[in-house]
């Protein structure tokens, strides 16, 4: 591998999603952005989408625009988004509420569709929504939580799972990229082993959509939730979305009964009767502004093809894994994701004493905005539509400059 600046030149030359980069608003003072990971930069076609939503949509659709596209969107931009993104059937996906929320929601849904199961099995270093989600309901429910083992850079195995199921089981809930190290968790062998012991399986995607492939309904997963701000590009704050097999739609039945999961929404009838297919673990009104944002961010996603943007992803976290080990190592830094690039996520996390100083000078003294998870981690999040091969050359050499 060459270190060489020119090196990083020629693949971002030869790099066939390179005119994608141009498609979003960037930094004005040439800031080397890698943490889109924690919140993607803002697509130009969003921006003009917001626009026309606010003004003709709403300004001189006014009302009437709930009847022309508004009520609907939920299921049609999460069909774009399980279809393209997901790998997931129409009618499986819907956007709404936030990660936290669709994540409480269908694991209570998931409880209650196994009576007599009281456990719970999940990754004790998990984000921290996931596990504090799963806490309050073990502590109103008298659940009891099992939590894996995982090693620090590997993802949740197979062979754990199955280790820590058993017949008391009834869900199990993993990321399928760990949000600290990148690791990718197999969802296909994870899923079959909570099968296997009568569990149903709750993936959060907040790290892998829109960065890798996912394929939910080969895998056999049961449920997933995930947030649209990372690799999706919709904004901060955007609506979440969730996944409901087709199978188990008619079975669950998710605990916020709002009025837009009613069958007959607009009759307001006496009692809550939930509607068919996915449109029940729907809540309240729709944020439309938010929805408008994560279709435009999938379409550019899907534009791009998730097959291509794998692969530049995995291309450029190796080229930051080889610098990290020629320029990094002597200096103290560990590698905290991963060696084998097929194994890691869209990020590269790296481990030093003193990451979170180094983290406040990267962005104050070398323009360059990274991510920094306590106690010692600095996290390089490479979006491939809008990192160049030459921005990961620019922040390791600089970091190295400010460690060295």
């Amino acid at each position: 591998m060459s270190t060489e600046r020119e090196a990083a030149e020629w693949l971002d030359a030869q790099d066939p999603l390179a005119p994608f980069r141009e498609r979003f608003r960037l930094p004005a003072d040439g800031t080397v952005y890698l943490d889109g990971n924690s919140l993607g930069m803002l697509p130009e076609a969003s921006a003009r989408r917001l626009q026309d939503v606010a003004t003709r949509e709403w300004g001189d659709g006014l009302i009437g625009s709930w009847y022309s596209g508004w009520l609907t969107m939920p299921q049609r931009v999460g069909d774009l988004l399980g279809e393209r993104l997901l790998g997931a059937a129409p009618g499986q996906v819907a956007v709404c509420d936030s990660t936290t929320v669709n994540l409480y929601k269908l694991a209570v849904a998931a409880l209650d569709a196994r009576p007599g199961r009281d456990v719970v099995v999940a990754d004790g270093n998990d984000f921290s929504t996931d596990r504090y989600v799963l806490q309050g309901l073990a502590a109103a429910r008298g659940l009891t939580l099992r939590h894996l083992d995982t090693a620090e850079q590997a993802a949740p195995s197979a062979a754990a799972v199955a280790a820590a199921a058993d017949d008391r089981t009834a869900l199990v809930v993993l990321s399928h990229v760990d949000y600290r190290s990148a690791a990718v968790a197999d969802m296909a062998a994870v899923t079959a082993a909570a099968h296997a012991a009568g569990g149903l399986v709750l993936w959060d995607l907040s790290h892998s959509a829109g960065v890798l492939p996912v394929r939910l309904d080969a895998a056999g997963a049961d449920l997933a939730v995930g947030c649209t701000y990372k690799y999706l590009n919709a904004g901060p704050g955007a609506p979440a979305y969730l996944y409901v097999r087709r199978e188990h739609q008619a079975e669950l039945r998710q605990p916020i009964w709002g009025w837009f999961g009613q069958t007959d929404q607009f009759a307001m009838g006496p009692a809550y009767d939930p509607a068919p297919g996915v449109t029940r673990f729907l809540t309240g009104t729709p944020p439309v502004l938010g929805l408008a944002l994560v279709e435009e961010g999938v379409r550019l996603l899907a534009e791009a093809g998730i097959d291509r943007l794998r692969g530049k992803g995995m291309a450029l976290t190796a080229l930051a894994v080889d610098l990290t080990d020629a320029w990094l190592a002597p200096l103290g830094f560990g590698l905290a994701s991963p060696r084998d690039p097929a194994a890691r996520g869209g990020h590269v996390s790296l481990s030093h004493p003193d990451a979170a100083r180094l983290c406040g000078d990267l962005v104050r003294a070398a323009r360059v905005v990274p991510d920094f998870r306590a106690p010692d981690r600095i996290r390089l999040g490479l979006a491939p539509l809008t990192t160049r091969y030459v921005d990961v050359w620019d922040a390791v050499d600089r970091l190295r400059r400010l460690a060295g």
